[in-house]
């Protein structure tokens, strides 16, 4: 395993981990609980943050692996065939690890405030019929954030937005649908919490949903946005060309073209992920 993969690797699980504390934390202090939760909680404030911190954590640990942090984002680059099977299921791994450590980081700092949310765990609102409904809430909000990230983050016109793009979408969608399934839309972000807590109440909404959101984006991309790109996404497979994935923890093989001069100009770094690696 060469060095760039460890590095990838031990970025996704931090980031992961600093994204499901802080996330899990605010929820403790903002969102109540009880029957009427969604009318007494500032999912303005939570999904503010979540547009922040996702910002924060993709400018700058992300520049190491991509910036995942989500299965459900590792499980549409897997699809499409931009991150090798085995790095990705790697990434998964550590994506759950950083969820549960970071839950237990929001246990260890709010033990008592915490108790009473399960220590942040997303619940399906009792506005929604049951856990079905919450999972198709759960599956649009992911369908909706890993589009967005396929979109921006594989055409190199936008990428410099992928940051900001990205981090708004997850701010909007948890204000919008946070008073109905508490916002999740990431496997690893209920896992830890809900491991925690001890929680795991429509566990099925909260880990399939997003997966087939997330797939469902990976489907849009592929079929509808990647061939309408034209020159721009020729661009992008210059950079990251598709066919059978590298070696767990190797780069793609760059494609070779050569300009005016001897030996043409130097290829550009692959994009691992939302910000490139």
């Amino acid at each position: 395993m060469q060095d760039r993969g460890l590095a990838a690797y031990i970025a996704e699980l931090v980031g992961t981990l600093l994204l499901v504390f802080f996330i899990t934390s605010v929820v403790a202090l903002y969102v109540a609980t009880g029957e009427n939760a969604q009318f007494g909680s500032d999912f303005a404030v939570v999904g503010l943050t979540h547009f922040l911190l996702l910002f924060a954590l993709i400018i700058s640990i992300g520049v190491a692996s991509g910036g995942h942090f989500n299965p459900a984002v590792t499980a549409a680059f897997i699809a499409i065939r931009r991150i090798d099977p085995v790095d990705g299921l790697v990434y998964i791994l550590a994506q759950l690890s950083g969820g549960v450590l970071g839950a237990l980081l929001t246990k260890a700092f709010l033990l008592d405030e915490g108790r009473a949310s399960d220590y942040g765990t997303p619940k399906v609102s009792a506005l929604l019929g049951g856990g079905f409904q919450g999972g198709i809430v759960e599956a649009i909000g992911a369908f909706v954030l890993v589009l967005t990230v396929l979109a921006v983050a594989l055409n190199p016109e936008t990428r410099r937005w992928a940051a900001l793009a990205v981090g708004g979408a997850l701010g909007m969608l948890v204000m919008v649908l946070g008073p109905l399934t508490g916002g999740s839309f990431n496997p690893a972000r209920w896992f830890g919490p809900a491991l925690v807590g001890n929680h795991f109440t429509d566990a099925l909404a909260y880990i399939i949903g997003p997966i087939v959101g997330g797939l469902l984006a990976a489907a849009v991309y592929k079929f509808i946005i990647e061939p309408a790109s034209g020159p721009v996404q020729e661009a992008a497979d210059t950079v990251a060309p598709r066919g059978p994935a590298p070696p767990a923890g190797e780069s793609p093989q760059l494609r070779q073209e050569r300009g005016p001069g001897p030996g043409g100009p130097p290829p550009s770094s692959p994009p691992g992920g939302i910000t490139g690696s």
